[in-house]
């Protein structure tokens, strides 16, 4: 027999858009096309486990959304690229109005280079800000962390020079390393992190930041739509994407270690970070780890985690302090869910995933069809005044509800008309920048997605007067949980 490359896992759904065309979707939605193998890959015998219409309908949506990107990913690389030198372009030469002064002067423009500290992503330019928050202090840990955590995740974004200047001579603190690491399935470097060490507040702390998506990244997007999972014995069904931008292996899975290879072969996130943590933890016996992310950051925050405890590696899971994320998508199914609380409450961690109002990514994939992902733990959840409350799950769990229709786009208003206001309130450090209001113009389409950029997450730690979690203050038994 052929081997498959997912074949490690004896139990998963594998969605195939490559193979997919509009005839062939039309004809599995139809109620005798749920075995139509051409578009998705399961267990022999296991076909007859979706051949509901639900089902069908949500493979329909993942498959056609996955299709689309596919399709539009060169327009959308050279669109994001276009973006990124024109707004270096203005910014590199001050601003809009002293660009065309310089022009009709006749004076010479700067022309951007990447290598600069100062070459900014397009993420970047929702929100400017580098520094961290001198007003909050070091001693208030949770905090201080959410905080610092926050602006990781969004430097997570940006290239190696940028990341540098920020964290070793703003932050003051010391970058231990940055990374591109490889996707096997994608066969490219599309996962980045970086990490280092928080010599201001406590040296013997190192951060862990992942990337999120970028926005106008195709294949990031594809790893997010692709509702695909692969259930690890023990572990639960996980989300196929996040496993592979992790560093799962074609046909091996998950292996304890990778076999030698030639020097110059790919760096996996997973394996590659476990070693540079191992290090640390055997020179510094006071070593503490924090894993953070924003949006797919988030989800590899959590999912690095959790193979970390299913290769036993007690050394570093005895010295992890917290998981920060944010705007975290669902990882895993409700064994999933289980194991993580199982891990949380065996290696004495803390876990705090935030959630910004009517934010889409952490109602993605949805709960409770088909796929049947679930989040655990309680939900740091900041309505759009940046009022702060914990609770089991957050308000609207799967977004798509018609009581939430109404309050989510007058609310895309507000934040609308906040951005021009709320530096004349809080003051300059919360100036929106013109790419960040025109995506707010974007929220009054599809306000989910606006609540989605960091902008609102770095305000929420910010200006949220929430401290240490402690009580749950809306019930609800929709997530797994922990005993705190």
């Amino acid at each position: 027999m052929v081997w498959k490359e997912h074949e490690f896992s004896k139990n998963y759904v594998i969605l195939k858009p490559h193979n997919a065309n509009v005839f062939d979707l039309i004809l599995f939605i139809l109620p005798f096309g749920f075995k139509k193998r051409k578009l998705m890959d399961c267990p022999d015998g296991k076909e007859d486990s979706y051949r509901s219409f639900a089902d069908r309908l949500i493979i329909f949506v993942s498959l056609s959304l996955q299709i689309l990107i596919l399709a539009i990913a060169i327009p959308l690389a050279n669109l994001d690229a276009f973006l990124q030198k024109l707004l270096n372009f203005i910014s590199f030469n001050g601003t809009i109005l002293q660009l065309f002064f310089k022009f009709i002067r006749g004076e010479t423009l700067v022309q951007p280079k990447k290598s600069s500290p100062d070459y900014t992503s397009v993420v970047g330019f929702t929100d400017w800000r580098r520094d961290l928050d001198n007003s909050i202090n070091p001693d208030d840990t949770f905090r201080y962390y959410s905080v610092l955590t926050v602006m990781a995740s969004k430097l997570s974004y940006e290239s190696l020079p940028f990341v540098q200047s920020v964290v070793n001579d703003r932050w003051k603190m010391k970058l231990l390393g940055y990374y591109n690491f490889w996707n096997d399935f994608q066969s490219r470097a599309s996962t980045q992190a970086f990490l280092f060490q928080t010599t201001v507040s406590d040296p013997n702390t190192t951060v862990v930041a992942f990337r999120g998506t970028t926005p106008l990244d195709a294949y990031d997007w594809q790893v997010n739509l692709d509702f695909s999972w692969y259930e690890i014995h023990g572990v639960g069904r996980i989300h196929s994407g996040f496993m592979k931008a992790l560093g799962l292996q074609k046909r091996k899975g998950w292996p304890k270690e990778l076999t030698p290879t030639t020097t110059g072969a790919p760096q996996f996130a997973y394996y590659t970070l476990r070693q540079k943590l191992i290090d640390i933890a055997k020179t510094n016996a006071n070593a503490r780890f924090i894993f953070t992310g924003h949006s797919l950051g988030a989800a590899l925050a959590v999912l690095f985690v959790a193979i970390l405890a299913l290769h036993d590696e007690s050394l570093v899971l005895e010295k992890i302090k917290a998981i920060y994320s944010y705007g975290q998508p669902r990882v895993g199914d409700r064994h999933f869910a289980e194991f993580m609380v199982s891990i949380i409450k065996k290696y004495n961690f803390e876990y705090y995933r935030y959630v910004y109002f009517s934010d889409l990514v952490p109602r993605l994939p949805a709960d409770g069809i088909l796929f049947k992902y679930k989040h655990f733990g309680r939900c740091i959840y900041f309505d759009s005044l940046y009022r702060g409350r914990i609770v089991k799950e957050q308000p609207n769990k799967n977004y798509f509800s018609l009581l939430w229709l109404i309050p989510k786009y007058v609310n895309a208003w507000l934040e609308l008309v906040r951005s021009f206001l709320i530096p004349f309130v809080k003051g300059y450090d919360y100036y929106e920048s013109l790419a960040m209001k025109g995506v707010r113009f974007i929220g009054l389409l599809m306000p989910g997605l606006t609540a989605h950029i960091p902008t609102d997450y770095v305000n929420s730690t910010r200006l949220g007067k929430l401290s240490v979690p402690e009580e749950i203050l809306e019930d609800g038994d929709d997530c797994i949980e922990p005993d705190y």
